[in-house]
């Protein structure tokens, strides 16, 4: 299959296709603007072929404006929801769509086929052009203005004084079964969504089946994808389905609206002449309802037993979380406009990762260049302190630079992500290319291998790409490192992928061609 993208194109574009192995490319092509580009399909493993997972100057130079590159990977054993977006600078709020993997041609869902398939992309609005909002904060050190909306299908809905015309309608029928693959697309804030008088059954996350199970609300981190379905079992009508803010960080502004489309009944009985039938509105949580996303973060199973990693070669430990850089000596107040004068940065394990600027780190990596990266990227904080509790103020300004994590080919990994309370603690949607994990505990406070490790699911824990750290608390991913290649990891807030919140796992070649890189493609775009 070949797909032709350009940034202009509108954002609710889907590539649906049967799963692999499928081979696959698209090509994407640069803004006319004055601004450099590149695209990451989010969530395909991209198995030996790195060069086509795109986030600028990791895996590939950015493409130049008007210039195009083409993107060439095999789907493999992913089946569900997946997506494709931008992966520089702030391009993503306006340059996204779907990415669907159906079933092999023959073969079924593990739940009855529903009549309807819809996708729900969950957006994120500026009535500004998004690059400049963050290039505002970039100059002042301030977090960056929030936004102005949230939108579903590109659509704010009835709730906002500009777009009721334009609301997204979903159509079902009375005994219908409708698949919702809901994907949250926001650049920086996870979403609740629910739908009036109709229950979801979570079927899916992340293009890997669940153990179903019923709920009233999920929510979503940005990068996560879950797939529901709805049946059409209520009287003929109209319901909203609405969408908005999980809001984890105190004294942190944040888009307070709502987002709404319509799942209308075909069935529905015509208003009279001149006049309409106002939807019934779902409950939704309060912002802060951590309750009601713990309790549902912790219902996800995999369908069936499945091979976790038991015996771990690479036990890995990081801190995330926001930070301060003093204000340095040369600059002015105007630059310097975050809390006390200061400038807002974050981290893992107190390094702020810095991208290079003239190769990317797979170039670097793969023809030897020096100087690029350094191999030290602390795999244990620098320094144990109490992550979730009254941190000092000199733990507060991280170490630039661009450290990765090598991996040996094969290597068993445990990754635990703790959050830390410097300036906020947060929930944090930590996504990990080039790879699916298996999430085997997650809880609050600071980790305790000693008592937490007992609370590990090691039979059927689910399989995600994007893993929503619980706001003061912590969770633990295990993978295999069969992928070689440099993948980073990063919180999928685009705020805070900015100001530094990643890092990279730099996986060697194993053994043999079918354990190594393939070699650059000759239209890899040039920095």
């Amino acid at each position: 299959m070949h797909i032709d993208l350009d940034i202009k194109d509108k954002n609710l574009f889907a590539m649906l296709f049967s799963c692999g192995p499928f081979e696959m490319s698209y090509t994407f092509t640069g803004t006319k603007v004055d601004r450099d580009s590149n695209c990451n399909a989010h969530g395909i493993r991209q198995m030996r072929t790195g060069w086509a997972d795109g986030p600028e100057f990791v895996t590939q130079c950015p493409i130049r404006p008007g210039e195009s590159y083409t993107y060439r990977f095999t789907i493999q054993g992913q089946e569900g929801t997946l997506w494709w977006h931008a992966h520089s600078s702030w391009l993503r709020a306006t340059v996204y769509g779907a990415l669907i993997i159906h079933p092999k041609e023959g073969e079924a869902y593990p739940f009855p086929k529903p009549k309807r398939e819809t996708p729900i992309l969950l957006g994120e609005w500026w009535d500004a052009n998004p690059i400049d909002v963050v290039r505002q904060a970039t100059q002042t050190g301030a977090a960056p203005n929030i936004s102005d909306a949230y939108t579903i299908n590109g659509q704010p809905g009835d709730l906002y004084k500009c777009s009721s015309q334009g609301t997204t309608i979903v159509p079902i029928d009375s005994g219908e079964t409708n698949l919702l693959r809901v994907i949250n697309a926001a650049l920086n804030q996870p979403l609740f969504f629910s739908v009036a008088n109709h229950k979801l059954t979570v079927v899916g996350a992340d293009a890997s089946y669940l153990k179903p199970f019923t709920t009233n609300v999920i929510m979503l981190g940005p990068g996560q994808t879950t797939d529901v379905l709805i049946q059409g079992d209520q009287p003929p009508s109209r319901y909203y389905m609405a969408a908005r803010a999980y809001q984890s960080a105190q004294n942190a502004a944040f888009d307070n609206t709502t987002t709404t489309a319509i799942l209308q009944y075909k069935s529905a009985p015509c208003p009279a002449k001149g006049s309409s039938i106002k939807p019934l509105m779902p409950s939704l949580p309060p912002y802060n309802d951590t309750n009601t996303v713990t309790s549902f973060s912790r219902s996800f199973r995999s369908p069936r037993k499945v091979e976790v990693p038991t015996e771990i070669d690479e036990n890995l430990f990081f801190t995330i979380g926001l930070g301060l850089n003093n204000c340095p000596p040369n600059f002015s107040k105007s630059q310097c406009q975050g809390p006390n004068g200061t400038r807002f940065t974050a981290s893992m394990n107190n390094v702020s990762f810095i991208l290079p600027s003239n190769v990317s780190i797979l170039q670097a990596h793969h023809l030897g260049v020096q100087g690029v990266f350094t191999a030290d990227f602390p795999t244990q904080p620098p320094l144990k302190f109490d992550y979730t509790g009254n941190v000092s103020r000199s733990l507060w300004q991280p170490v630039p630079g661009t450290k990765v994590t090598k991996l040996k080919f094969g290597s068993r990994v445990q990754i635990v992500l703790q959050d830390t309370s410097i300036v906020t603690p947060e929930n944090h949607p930590i996504h990990l290319h080039g790879y699916d994990f298996y999430i085997v505990a997650e809880g609050f406070g600071n980790f305790d291998p000693k008592k937490d490790t007992s609370k590990f699911n090691l039979v059927d824990p689910p399989m995600r790409n994007t893993v929503a750290v619980p706001v003061n608390g912590w969770a633990v991913i295990r993978f295999v490192a069969d992928n070689p290649g440099a993948w980073i990891m990063h919180c999928h807030l685009d705020v805070h992928i900015g100001w530094g919140l990643a890092t990279v796992l730099l996986v060697d070649n194993g053994v043999g061609l079918l354990q190594s890189i393939e070699p650059p493609p000759e239209d890899l775009p040039l920095c």
